[in-house]
């Protein structure tokens, strides 16, 4: 068993790459600047990062097209690309520990979490479009016997990938297989405050024989790294995970440079809804606690808007408080922690702010509602407030932290109403063994992803994740997520 002292020590011996990845090699910024990387759960600085803008960008793109127009990679036969992400696959479950442990140093979480979920949910979506690189088929189109009309897919060539730092090396991993399963090469840049297992990645590449200048990574910030990717000229197109403030700013840098392609998965405000025909409210009380305050809260999908039948509404709020003493926050190299801390002082700031303002709007605070005490970092306590209406700002605002809003409604209609009073649509989920019911207000929630009695069940690689309205648009997962990474072509050959 791993205990915090094996993961104390194995942290104070772990190698840090803090350069940039371009080409094959690690390599100083044009400008040599640094930023300082913090450990949130001390706030101590666990050292420097190079610091990337628009010149480096320039740089990694032009890598990135001689490479794909030379073929190294995106003519390689589709099987030896897939054996290639094979082999990156099982080197990342083999550096498990390595990969995990930078994950709860860089932005907080439990290390058991990341050694559990994040890592393994990696490897399985590295393999999984590994095995599918070859499988994906082309197209004869039904012409007149006279012509032959071929459709084919072609990789778009160079692909700006930018991440956030919730998830840093999963939410990469999910952009990163399909788009090298394609073809193309890639330009990464990883949150500022997260960019240690992406450059450790990098690296794991390169040993699985990915061609040098396939996979670069730009670690530096969103208003130079991120910008330049943006406006880039010869960039086909970004695919982005992050907030719907910061993907807008995404499209208009495509209309502003060559109409480059956006992918966006932005912001959730996830609707929670646990009908009268719940079939176990014991676990749909596990559940709610379990979809707010996993991951601190900081999850796009977070089940932050629990709409509770009106009729069950006190006995489900004694049960989801006591499922709610499970999740402990702590040291997130404590294998015992469930919630570590949040990504950084300002964040928490904001969370914070979250709460006064909950407070001032007149909801109930019914658990938490502060900074954990004793503690260097930035941690926050789990907190559940009730009495809140659909109007109130924490109700409405992605707060990214580890704040429930539990709201009441009359009946199905009105559940609906409210779950739908949204600018977002990333998910949402219904309890009820009434299946007819579970199938109407599937139909009638305006979201991406719609469980039934369960929150978020599986890594599933086979069904495709993406949102609604302000959560943006494109598809992450499954074979789906390919089509954006490729560009269909006819050719029409009369006979």
């Amino acid at each position: 068993m791993r205990t915090y002292d094996y993961w104390t020590k194995k942290a104070a011996g772990l190698s840090i790459r803090n350069q940039a990845f371009v080409n094959g090699r690690f390599v100083n910024s044009q400008s040599g600047k640094t930023f300082d990387n913090i450990n949130p759960a001390t706030a101590q600085n666990i050292g420097p990062v190079t610091e990337c803008d628009k010149d480096d960008v320039d740089v990694a793109v032009k890598v990135a097209r001689t490479v794909f127009e030379e073929g190294s990679w995106s003519h390689m036969h589709p099987a030896e690309r897939g054996r290639r992400l094979m082999r990156l696959g099982e080197l990342i479950l083999q550096h498990q520990e390595e990969l995990a442990l930078l994950e709860s140093l860089d932005m907080g979480k439990p290390v058991s979490d990341a050694m559990a979920i994040d890592i393994p949910g990696c490897a399985r979506c590295i393999h999984w479009y590994g095995e599918a690189a070859d499988k994906l088929m082309d197209e004869i189109a039904p012409t007149d016997p006279g012509a032959l009309a071929m459709v084919t897919r072609e990789a778009l060539g160079v692909i700006g990938i930018v991440v956030p730092w919730n998830f840093p090396l999963l939410m990469a991993c999910w952009k990163i297989g399909p788009a090298l399963a394609a073809g193309n090469s890639i330009v990464l840049k990883p949150a500022e405050q997260s960019p240690l297992s992406i450059l450790r990645l990098a690296e794991l590449a390169s040993e699985a024989g990915i061609p040098d200048g396939v996979f670069n990574v730009l670690p530096g910030f969103g208003e130079t790294a991120g910008q330049a990717l943006g406006l880039h000229m010869d960039v086909d197109m970004i695919a982005f995970t992050g907030s719907t403030q910061v993907g807008k700013f995404f499209m208009q840098y495509s209309g502003q440079s060559n109409l480059k392609r956006v992918s966006l998965e932005c912001g959730g405000k996830s609707p929670h809804i646990i009908t009268k025909n719940c079939p176990d409210l014991d676990k749909a009380a596990a559940a709610a606690a379990s979809a707010i305050f996993f991951n601190q809260g900081e999850v796009c999908t977070a089940g932050s808007r629990l709409l509770v039948d009106r009729s069950i509404k006190d006995e489900f709020m004694e049960k989801l408080k006591a499922a709610s003493a499970s999740h402990k926050v702590g040291d997130p190299l404590d294998p015992d922690t469930s919630m570590g801390a949040l990504v950084e002082e300002g964040h928490m700031n904001r969370v914070l702010g979250f709460i006064d303002k909950a407070n001032a709007e007149g909801a109930k605070l019914e658990l938490g509602g502060c900074r954990s005490a004793g503690r260097d970092g930035y941690f926050v306590d789990p907190t559940i407030f009730d009495g809140v209406t659909p109007d109130m700002t924490i109700a409405r605002e992605e707060i990214f932290g580890p704040v429930l809003s539990v709201l009441t409604f009359e009946d199905e209609e009105d559940a609906v109403k409210i779950a739908n009073d949204s600018i977002y649509g990333l998910a949402a989920a219904v309890w009820s063994q009434d299946i007819s019911q579970a199938h109407r207000m599937a139909r009638a929630i305006r979201a991406g992803t719609v469980w039934v009695n369960c929150w978020d069940p599986t890594g599933d690689m086979t069904i495709p994740f993406g949102g609604f309205k302000q959560s943006g648009f494109g598809r992450d997962k499954s074979l789906h997520a390919l089509e954006k990474y490729t560009d269909l072509k006819t050719t029409w050959v009369q006979l």
